[in-house]
């Protein structure tokens, strides 16, 4: 069993640095503006040969009851009292503060292990301040720069007691959201070892946050009257009826003119990196005002990332005509998402628990959907039923000759039709082909890609020798 590890600290001493240059990716924010981290994330973190799980956490101020400080400070405090060892960290070049010491004796009291550690201590600066944290009486500091990668051997030695070595390589090894990916593809099908990877996305104050934490059944995101509470995208492992999930929540998405602050065009950065990373996004709704434009936009933007969408109305608790409104969202959706004509969409309240067994079920059919694969037999059976209903025009008195179709990917399916002169096939005859090809095979809902390809003699002709 790998050890929990949290670091802790007040504002601004490294601790988002020090997360991910342990599991040695770029996953948390980092920006000089103090308080960057609200919800505490996790990931898996290695040190030479140990293994642990790691988790990032806001910084601890004081602040009253019932403000966005109160319930940042309060998911750090889960993330102690979850924790097997606590990082307190320091900042060596400010040396120690008034909120060191408080807050020092908040994870004193929780009665967790603490491990001191004197971050920014690079240089003769950082190297005298970091004898300050002596007085913390945690015992000896250990020294680093989590900038730098200074003082890791020393933090080794200092873990090691808490940790049994690394874990062998088992079915727990599952990709995380930071993969890479090839041609805009989400990677193989889902399986026993790997959880399906659900991304919420939205405009800011949609509920994004509400409908996970309702979803999952616990308080883990940061919620709260004010817009734009979440800033990283942050992951959470769940299962649903035996599947294994990967929820990722992400920061509400504004106009792009009105992102001017540096620390949001990375919290919109990270939102956009979850949705290519994920195999279904689902959009979320303000259901007193949707559709807006930037709705549209978010929508369109997952479509052309390829991935399979699924619009959740949120906040259908608030909403009286229920029956006028939902006739006028279902004929809203068919007029302004034509790409994705049948999407699914469903009315979900994250605050009362409303649908979200519909929204799990509309999630995993488009995801198999967007999963499927037709035969090269079946595809060209039902091409040469289009051509002989509709064949294509003739364009400069030459009739085009379609040939064969083949289905080259999934998750999105994606198909290739190979004719004789493939830049002279309308517009319009090549709309007809992907709105039949959607109706043939079921296909509605998702997106869908067609290549017309130039190509010689159709290989899978049985008569060709």
């Amino acid at each position: 069993m790998r050890p929990t590890v949290a670091i802790v600290g007040r504002p601004n001493v490294g601790k988002s640095t020090l997360f991910n240059r342990l599991v040695g990716k770029r996953l948390a924010l980092v920006d000089d503006t103090p308080g960057v981290t609200r919800d505490r994330r996790m990931g898996d973190a290695r040190l030479g040969d140990l293994e642990f799980a790691i988790v990032d956490t806001a910084g601890l101020e004081e602040a009253e009851a019932d403000s966005l400080s109160a319930r940042m400070r309060a998911q750090t405090e889960e993330a102690i009292r979850s924790a097997d060892v606590v990082l307190f960290l320091t900042d060596s070049r400010v040396g120690l503060t008034p909120l060191d010491h408080h807050f020092a004796e908040l994870v004193r009291r929780s009665g967790r292990p603490v491990i001191l550690v004197a971050n920014k201590s690079e240089g003769r600066v950082g190297g005298a301040g970091a004898y300050e944290a002596y007085e913390l009486g945690f015992g000896d500091p250990v020294p680093l720069s989590a900038e730098h990668g200074e003082g890791l051997s020393d933090l080794y030695d200092a873990l090691m007691p808490f940790c049994d070595g690394p874990e062998p390589e088992g079915e727990d090894d599952v990709a995380e959201t930071d993969v890479a990916v090839e041609d805009g593809e989400a990677g193989p099908a889902p399986g026993p070892a790997k959880p399906l990877r659900i991304a919420m996305v939205g405009r800011p104050n949609a509920g994004k946050s509400t409908l996970v934490n309702a979803l999952i059944g616990e308080d883990r995101m940061l919620t709260g009257p004010e817009a734009g509470i979440t800033r990283d995208s942050i992951s959470v492992d769940w299962e649903w009826r035996g599947r294994r999930i990967k929820l990722f929540d992400t920061a509400g998405l504004r106009r792009k003119a009105r992102i001017q602050d540096k620390l949001e065009k990375l919290s919109v950065a990270d939102s956009l990196r979850a949705i290519r990373f994920a195999e279904v996004v689902v959009l979320c709704l303000d259901a007193t005002i949707p559709f807006e434009k930037q709705d549209l936009q978010i929508a369109d933007l997952i479509v052309k990332e390829g991935r399979a969408l699924v619009i959740a109305i949120d906040k259908w608790d608030l909403i009286e005509d229920r029956n006028k409104v939902w006739r006028d969202l279902r004929e809203t959706c068919e007029r302004l998402l034509p790409q994705v004509r049948g999407v699914p969409m469903v009315r979900v309240s994250g605050l009362t628990g409303d649908g979200l067994e519909d929204l799990m079920a509309a999630v995993i059919a488009i995801e198999e959907v967007w999963s499927r694969r037709v035969s090269t037999s079946q595809l060209n059976r039902w091409l040469g039923n289009v051509l002989d209903r509709h064949p294509p025009p003739a364009v400069s008195g030459r009739r085009i000759k379609i040939r064969y179709a083949t289905q080259a990917k999934s998750r999105p399916p994606t198909f290739a039709i190979f004719c004789s002169r493939p830049e002279a096939l309308p517009d319009s005859y090549v709309r007809y082909l992907s709105n039949d090809l959607r109706e043939t095979f079921e296909l509605t809902g998702i997106p869908l890609r067609l290549h017309i390809r130039g190509g010689s003699d159709n290989p899978y002709d049985p008569d060709k020798s």
